[in-house]
């Protein structure tokens, strides 16, 4: 796709072909481009269109209702801050009064378009022309805001960001320039000294402008965010999406903290203030309490699990694995509850000769801190991943004192009734 072809997409006739459009099918796909070039498009205005009607399908899971009005690329989609964790960044910027924030690498414009529903205008630049074409169109309903290409390493900091209320926001690049796969993506890097624009870019616009924000990997190290700075490890529905450093006003406790966000529920946040700073570790099975917390990865990757622990009165069954046991019943937003119902040693032979003696032909297994193929555990346990016509179980496969154990638990939302 080309940017001649995204402002067509953009007119409202394109606006209207994409608008009538079936939804997207692998199926019908051949047949649908063809009458589209019956009726008279091009190539190029045929392809775009079915291009982005499978992107829009896709996008609904991050953008809800919001995607059928935007327009997307492969990459841009898959890198872009999806609506709940954008709303967090925008609010952040608000929450500060910045009037305009500039956008160093705005992508498709997740970011910038929830800011500026927010009432900041939006300054964006992305290097990638096809990109940034398309992060202005989905600037369209704010018109102060706009995107444009360019690369961040041009940016120049207002003489006064302070008076002017001006702030940053960096979403570097994690993937390599190249060829795509079979989606369209590139590939993905992981190491900060890959990101683009580079780590020390970005602490060079921290330094003239002290409203920045930036997204990084979850992987981001404890030791790199600067002091004075809050590192925030956000998760959507227990995945771990991105470690974002903020700086100056944009603060709101400087160390680590992490954002916990479910669908249905109202966003969890911790950080260090509530943390315990040295929980203790179960030794043995004989640890082991009436209830197993499993924290939210985030939390886990924040190193926060004393905010749990501290909680609950409990202990972790082993440092860094994210479980925690205790005797106490207590309903938090950034760890799930289960009862114990049993704990063992964990052997193949044991729990499978456990499992025939309940009759349990339906399995859920969680592992932390086990590295084991699930698909080969069932075929050596003889359960397959229905339900089976037997009873069903959940089990906890995890190390306590150096050892591999299993637990049978319950949610706690059965086990309370």
């Amino acid at each position: 796709m080309d940017i001649q072809t995204v402002r067509w997409l953009a007119s409202p006739e394109g606006h209207a072909h994409l608008h009538d459009l079936p939804e997207y099918t692998e199926a019908e796909a051949v047949t649908v481009t063809d009458r589209l070039r019956r009726d008279g498009l091009t190539a190029e205005q045929a392809a775009g269109l079915m291009t982005q009607k499978r992107l829009q399908g896709r996008a609904r899971d991050k953008f809800g209702e919001f995607a059928d009005g935007m327009l997307f690329t492969p990459d841009g989609l898959e890198q872009a801050s999806r609506l709940e964790v954008a709303a967090t960044h925008a609010g952040r910027y608000a929450a500060a009064s910045l009037a305009t924030v500039h956008d160093l690498g705005c992508g498709i414009g997740s970011d910038a378009m929830a800011m500026s529903a927010l009432g900041v205008t939006v300054h964006g630049v992305d290097a990638d022309p096809l990109t940034a074409a398309i992060a202005d169109v989905n600037l369209r309903p704010w018109p102060d805001s706009r995107a444009r290409t360019g690369v961040a390493e041009d940016f120049e900091a207002p003489l006064d960001p302070l008076r002017s209320r001006a702030g940053v926001w960096l979403d570097p690049a994690r993937r390599t320039p190249g060829v795509a796969d079979r989606s369209g993506r590139t590939r993905r890097v992981f190491r900060l000294d890959e990101i683009s624009p580079s780590w020390d870019f970005v602490l060079s616009v921290a330094r003239d402008v002290p409203a920045t924000g930036a997204k990084l990997s979850p992987s981001l190290p404890h030791d790199i965010p600067p002091l004075g700075t809050e590192a925030q490890w956000t998760s959507w529905q227990g995945t771990v999406l991105e470690c974002t450093v903020w700086w100056g006003p944009l603060v709101k406790e400087a160390g680590r903290s992490a954002r916990v966000l479910r669908k249905g529920a109202p966003p969890v946040e911790v950080d260090q203030r509530t943390c315990e700073e040295d929980p203790g570790v179960a030794h043995s099975l004989d640890d082991t309490g009436t209830w197993l917390y499993e924290a939210d990865r985030a939390v886990t990757r924040a190193g926060l699990i004393g905010t749990v622990t501290g909680a609950v009165s409990g202990i972790e069954l082993e440092t860094g694995l994210g479980y925690v046991t205790s005797d106490q019943a207590l309903d938090l937003g950034h760890a799930r509850r289960y009862e114990v119902l049993e704990a063992m040693p964990f052997t193949v032979k044991g729990l499978r000769a456990w499992l025939r003696e309940r009759g349990i032909t339906g399995l859920t297994v969680k592992k932390r801190g086990i590295r084991l193929d699930e698909d080969q555990l069932r075929k050596q346990l003889k359960i397959g991943r229905g339900a089976g016509s037997g009873e069903s179980a959940t089990i906890v496969l995890t190390r306590v004192g150096g050892d591999q154990v299993v637990l049978v638990v319950r949610p706690a939302a059965l086990a309370d009734g």
